[in-house]
């Protein structure tokens, strides 16, 4: 009898940085109601991890961006309290503007690089492997 496969969620992660700041959101739901978070969520079903990614960070931010390179996967049973996750993050290119908070974002701002806090998840890891990315290869927008 063929055994039901259980594998991880898969998810997207949006890293927007401009002008030495980074777009956070607050989270407006558990896990880790009230944290800063990088803007992302689940892939839907027969969704491209590519179109997830620019479809959270409008649903979160009212914002519009394109995904313009991999900062890297993230994965690992206890990366997601809820269940076992993959995160695939990108490095995200547009026009900026003001964000506002939407779907399970109370919040959303471009915070200083250098005021960065605590994070929710294992996004403070996925901000320093972006920040190494753009060092390496800076970004032009």
């Amino acid at each position: 009898m063929p055994r039901k496969y259980l594998g991880p969620a898969l998810a997207a992660d949006a890293v927007w940085i401009r002008g030495g700041r980074i777009l956070l959101v607050r989270r407006g739901r558990p896990p880790f109601k009230g944290m800063h978070a990088l803007p992302g969520g689940f892939v839907e079903l027969r969704e491209k991890v590519e179109h997830a990614v620019a479809r959270e960070l409008r649903e979160e931010t009212g914002l519009v961006a394109k995904p313009w390179k991999i900062v890297g996967v993230y994965s690992g049973p206890d990366r997601d309290p809820r269940k076992p996750t993959t995160s695939v993050a990108y490095l995200m290119r547009g026009r900026g503007g003001a964000p506002r908070g939407g779907d399970d974002a109370s919040t959303a701002e471009w915070v200083p690089l250098a005021r960065i806090g605590a994070l929710a998840f294992d996004h403070a890891l996925i901000v320093r492997d972006a920040r190494k990315l753009i060092r390496a290869r800076p970004v032009r927008e």
